[in-house]
This record gives C-alpha cells, structure tokens and sequence, in this order.
C-alpha cells in the first residue's frame, strides 16, 4: 500500500495524493478529495475504499481527518458533470484541488490514474488506490463524503433509495428511474437518465 511513496519519499517529503468517487453514478455529485500524511506514515486500516466495509470506511476516515497535514474535498454537481463529462469533471476537481495549495506545500502529487495539468510534479498511477496509501485516503474521505450526501438526499427522493445505491444503477433505482423519470440530481447526459426522461 505504500510502495509508491516508499519510492518518492526518498526525494520528496510532501506528497499529495488525489482520487474520485461517483463517476459512474446516474445521479448526484462526483466528490473528488486528496490527502497528505506526515512522511514515514503507515496505516494498516487504510486501504482501496471499494476493499473496505462501510465500518470499516467509517474508521479509517476518522484516522485519515486525525492524522493528515492536509485533506481537502470538493463537489461537482450533476450539472457540471453534464456539461463536461465525468472524466473531464473528475480531471477539473483534481486540478482544482491541487491548485488551491501553494508551491511550498506541496513537493510532488499522485493521482489515481488521470493525468493532471499542474505547477506541481506530479504522476499519474493505474490502480493508484491499491498501491498508494494517500491516494486510498483519498477515495476513502469522497467516498465517506459522497456516502453522506447521498443518504440526504434519499430523504429528500426516498423512492430512488439513493440510500442504499448512492445513485448507481442498481436494479430498483432503474425501474424506479423507469417509472417515476428522474429527480432533479440525476445527470441528464446519462443514457439510462435520458431515456427515462423521454417517457
């Protein structure tokens, strides 16, 4: 889970790590978030978010917010994802994140698997969530994050059960999208969505 920062570490002591959670969601935001640990730092409750139970997430997102120099998150709702697209969306949060920092906090920045345009050097690693302990906090805070709202926004269109699907395509939300057509959180440029909204 280390290994990346192992490697960088023995030139760089400050390392962001950045990732996302929602892009294949049919409804509500994309969060994307980016974390820094004090260097050395090791967690064994830390892993990929999608390998954890929500406890489990729950637990290591409480150590992450403890023990981080720096996290940070930020939503882009269903609207900006429409007009960009979910890669692009997910690559203007990371950028934006990024660029909320100046040079002297940062040394060097991962990413999980998209290339990022920054001031900073940077990497983009494939699977970067299992391999690198920054970027599995990362996907752990938007996912926690991203959770939270979703479960809100159930009470707000509780016949979605964005509760339990957190606005994946799970068989209730798509005959519920089917019957109802969609709320006004679900992305529109989505096939699913769009055609559920020509009924």
């Amino acid at each position: 889970m280390v290994f990346y920062e192992s490697v960088l570490l023995q030139k760089y002591e400050k390392i962001l790590g950045l990732d996302e959670v929602g892009r294949d969601s049919l409804a509500g935001p994309i969060v994307v978030a980016c974390v820094m640990f004090p260097k050395n730092y090791h967690n064994p409750l830390i892993k990929d978010s999608k390998e954890l139970t929500k406890d489990q997430r729950d637990i290591a997102y409480k150590e992450i917010i403890k023990d981080a120099i720096t996290y940070k998150y930020i939503f882009l709702d269903k609207d900006f994802v429409d007009l960009h697209n979910p890669k692009k969306s997910s690559i203007i949060g990371m950028e934006k994140l990024i660029d909320s920092y100046e040079l002297d906090q940062i040394d060097y920045v991962i990413t999980d698997y998209e290339k990022v345009n920054t001031k900073f050097q940077s990497r983009a690693i494939k699977f970067g969530d299992k391999y690198s302990i920054t970027i599995a906090a990362a996907s752990i805070v938007a996912k926690v994050i991203r959770d939270e709202y979703m479960d809100k926004m159930s009470l707000e269109y509780p016949i979605y059960a964005f509760d339990k699907n957190k606005g994946y395509g799970t068989k209730v939300h798509l005959e519920a999208l089917k019957k109802y057509g969609p709320s006004p959180i679900h992305r529109i440029s989505y096939k699913p969505v769009k055609d559920a909204s020509k009924i």
